[in-house]
């Protein structure tokens, strides 16, 4: 490198961003969202953010595998290291060709995110980052080296190193720090190291096979055996503390090739793919499970309508309840807490607070409760496929992770469905790379579980002491029980259940979900029939998965999910309007009904088994419940004969009728509350009834009985022991009691929690580019220097020093000679709250006691009183 060239090489990491065009800023902020916010005032600023531990933390652990390790081998590299000894460290004597394939991009990646920065033959890491990979006794490298040999032989007295030379043949020096040089050129000679490991015994060298991937460290005792004084004589192995010996850093490079790591992975792992299905099969598959999805989340509702389950004193569901839930849906506990926090997630469900809106007859008490949203009747009111897609839309974004329910939170305690503690920033960021990762497969592909969780912790690798120590002891083994892992697993049952995917498979409208292409389809696919089971195995595409890209933005999230329903909306088969009665009070949906009659039937029979077709079933309970609704039973014979496609059995047509007969002779209503009849000898089989003790009951008149249970309870009981009594209002009026009677006040859903500040969209970058920009250009423009030889201003003129001072009529003077000759001047400024700051404007105008001037620092015009100036200097002729 020439003089000038070396003159021109960046000197700190601010230099080197300093010459970066606006384009690779832009980059660099896009990917580093945290530097934006706020906005620096200058590069130097932005270079001082971007070494930050919290900064530098946070882009480590976005890094890819293979980029990681190109950051720990420039941690245990020299510093500055030649591109050259990084390929040596990655690719080791050999030079693999697919490391030295993959590396450029490795190394432009870590340029560019401001991890690495320097001419290729001075590269450095960033000092943060080389604190945090570089080995030391208390944080291990992830690459198993130790320290070099001049590191740990910083305490040793200079006649121990002098043995030490004499011992692998060296000649003594005069000074420690040339012999420290000539063991560590010694222990780099790979000639020369391997005649000295010729001379070992076969014992020393399995104590260096022992250390050579890590952990470096070993104790020995006060007087180790013959095997381990001829590695410490020789300097093989160092001594770090009383009973530890360390393997040098250069002897463990000699001894793994050069490598820096065992096990190089420079190419993603491919998502293989287990099977395939015809893509109508799949998408079929699919839009099946998007109805069951659509009817597990109307009957979940519909059985909270009136008032859910009650809130914990810390929020969410107690176990017991989640339990009820689970049994009422008929439906696993984990299933049931997935469909329960995705109606909670899309605003269909929330707490009362102990409100709420309700025409049904409930008792008077504060107790908070969950229950239905007025957003809930917005949304039954939607076509199924928007339904089905605003749901996938909020799984797919939400940060509340169902599958951590039940699991322990920091202080061990349970977390609970619809509880606090359940969100987890990673999970939209997985969920969405799992989908895309599955589009990526051919089309009716289903994926091998494992080898998706493979890309996955390559494209996002642990971090810390686990990964370190499992790597060491089993490299290459992969560790499933991590966050993502387990939320990628959670991703792949949650989307079969939604309807995303079918038999495994990402169907059209769960692609059009997240923004993918739709894929082509030949047209001899049409005709080709579906490879029988998992064994069926597709060859692998590497290029066909899509590269990790930023998240969506919210207007192209909506684009995607409408995109989606006008996909999923076809393949949803029409409403029915009919069922099939039979003779055993029983009723047959052939298939998903329309609204109306679902809702009807829903109140007047109870469903007795789900699938294909839904049966319901008709009991005494199931018509008094339609009868409180406010039905008569001549609108329930009328509605069984024009909805049924086989003639209403006999059976059915009695028991409406005999049920109707008794329903309503009882009146309730709240005394605390009472019980009416016309008929004294009903009331006295109440009092007689042993069954009715627990209600309290007394007769105030021939017809009127007084209870000192409350409405609800005394309902419940005179139904339990076989009447039909029916709710009263003050006026005595009977209350018609509707599904969904109870309501919460207006409630927005949850908003997801992200992982730091959001990604900035293209106004910010180029407006926060703008900025700084400006505000560098201010504090590094160089100053005319003034009389005494300094920059104007003295001690001020220096970028970043003090305001320039000058008199009123000499900033005045300058002033006006500017506008003349349109110079630009750097000035102080003093605003309104006392604030200084120092800029370079183009003074327009001058008048009135103002400057018009063309501000360079906010990049737009402004006007400045004179008196708030505290001085001018000129600009040098080389300041562009």
């Amino acid at each position: 490198m020439s003089t000038e060239e070396k003159s021109a090489a960046p000197r700190s990491l601010a230099e080197a961003l300093r010459v970066r065009d606006d384009v690779s800023l832009a980059a660099l902020l896009r990917s580093r969202p945290d530097l934006i916010t706020p906005v620096p005032t200058d590069l130097t600023q932005l270079a001082a953010r971007a070494g930050t531990r919290a900064s530098v933390v946070r882009a480590l652990e976005r890094l890819d595998r293979f980029t990681l390790q190109t950051a720990e081998a420039l941690a245990v590299a020299p510093d500055p290291a030649s591109y050259g000894e990084l390929l040596a460290l990655m690719g080791g004597d050999e030079e693999d060709p697919a490391v030295a394939a993959a590396l450029p991009r490795a190394a432009a990646l870590l340029r560019e995110q401001a991890l690495v920065w320097g001419a290729d033959d001075q590269l450095r890491l960033v000092r943060t980052a080389r604190e945090l990979l570089a080995p030391s006794p208390q944080h291990p490298s992830p690459t198993g080296l130790g320290p070099t040999v001049r590191e740990a032989t910083a305490g040793m007295s200079p006649g121990r190193i002098q043995e030490i030379l004499r011992a692998v043949g060296l000649p003594s020096t005069h000074d420690s720090v040339s012999a420290v040089s000539a063991l560590a050129a010694l222990f780099s000679d790979r000639r020369r190291m391997s005649a000295l490991l010729a001379e070992l015994p076969e014992e020393s060298r399995e104590v260096l096979d022992r250390l050579v991937w890590g952990p470096p460290y070993g104790q020995v005792t006060h007087d180790p055996a013959a095997h381990l004084r001829a590695l410490l004589r020789r300097g093989l192995l160092l001594p770090t503390a009383p009973g530890t010996v360390v393997l040098p850093r250069e002897v463990a490079l000699h001894l793994r090739a050069g490598r820096a790591h065992r096990v190089p992975e420079p190419v993603p792992p491919p998502v293989e793919a287990a099977a395939t299905h015809r893509p109508q099969v799949v998408d079929a598959t699919a839009a099946g499970q998007a109805l069951a999805a659509l009817a597990t989340v109307d009957e979940l509702l519909k059985e909270w309508d009136e008032g859910g389950p009650s809130v914990l004193r810390a929020g969410g569901l107690s176990v017991r309840d989640l339990k009820r839930t689970a049994v009422a849906l008929d439906l696993p506990e984990p299933v049931a807490a997935f469909w329960v926090e995705l109606a909670y997630g899309a605003g269909l469900i929330a707490s009362d607070g102990g409100g709420g809106t309700s025409h049904a007859v409930k008792a008077v008490g504060d107790d908070e409760r969950y229950a239905a949203t007025p957003a809930y009747d917005e949304w039954r009111e939607l076509p199924p496929a928007e339904r089905w897609a605003r749901l996938a839309g909020t799984w797919l974004t939400a940060t509340r992770t169902p599958g951590v329910v039940g699991g322990r939170d920091a202080k061990d305690r349970t977390l609970s469905a619809l509880g606090p503690n359940l969100d987890r920033s990673a999970a939209p960021e997985v969920r969405h790379r799992v989908l895309a990762l599955l589009a990526g497969l051919p089309e009716g592909a289903s994926p091998v579980e494992e080898s998706l969780l493979a890309r996955l912790r390559w494209e996002r690798p642990l971090r810390g002491p686990q990964r370190e120590q499992r790597e060491q002891r089993e490299p290459g083994k992969a560790r499933d029980d991590d966050l993502r892992s387990r939320i990628a697993r959670w991703t792949l049952s949650e989307a079969e259940l939604l309807g995303v995917t079918g038999r495994g498979a990402l169907a059209a409208p769960g692609r059009a979900l997240i923004g993918a292409p739709e894929a082509p389809r030949p047209a001899a696919e049409e005709e080709a029939g579906e490879p029988e089971g998992p064994g069926d195995k597709l060859p692998v595409h590497h290029h066909r998965t899509p590269p990790v890209t930023a998240p969506p933005t919210p207007a192209e999230r909506a684009a995607a999910t409408a995109r989606a329903a006008r996909l999923l909306a076809p393949l949803f088969p029409e409403p029915l309007d009919h069922v099939l009665l039979q003779a055993d009070l029983t009723a047959v949906a052939p298939g998903p009904l329309e609204r109306e009659l679902a809702d009807v039937l829903g109140v007047l029979a109870d469903v007795e088994s789900k699938g294909g077709a839904t049966v319901y079933r008709f009991t005494p309970g199931s018509v008094r419940r339609a009868l409180d609704a406010g039905r008569s039973a001549a609108d329930l014979h009328a509605f069984l004969a024009r909805h049924s496609r086989t003639p209403v059995p006999q059976p059915l047509t009695y028991l409406i009728d005999d049920v109707a007969r008794r329903h309503g002779r009882l009146r309730v209503g709240a005394a605390s509350a009472y019980v009416r009849c016309d008929d004294d000898a009903t009331l006295d089989e109440i009092l007689t009834d042993k069954r009715a003790a627990g209600l309290g009951l007394r007769r105030l008149a021939p017809t009127v009985l007084a209870a000192q249970a409350d409405p609800v309870a005394l309902l419940d009981g005179l139904r339990a022991i076989g009447f039909a009594p029916a709710a009263e209002s003050a006026a005595g009026d009977v209350l018609i009691a509707r599904a969904d009677s109870h309501r919460t006040p207006p409630r927005a859903a949850p908003e997801p929690v992200p992982d730091g500040p959001p990604p900035p969209d293209d106004t910010l970058l180029a407006a926060a580019i703008r900025a700084v920009r400006a505000g560098d250009l201010a504090s590094t423009t160089p100053r005319k220097p003034g009389p005494g030889g300094e920059e104007s201003g003295g001690e001020g003129g220096a970028p970043g020093g003090s305001l320039p001072r000058t008199g009123a009529a000499e900033t005045l003077a300058t002033m006006q000679a500017a506008v003349l000759t349109g110079e630009a001047l750097w000035i102080g400024y003093v605003n309104a709250e006392g604030a200084a700051s120092q800029r370079v404007i183009a003074p327009i105008r001058v008048e009135g006691g103002f400057v018009t001037a063309y501000d360079h620092t906010a990049d737009e015009v402004r006007t400045y009183p004179l008196h708030r100036i505290t001085g001018v200097a000129e600009l040098a002729d080389d300041a562009g």
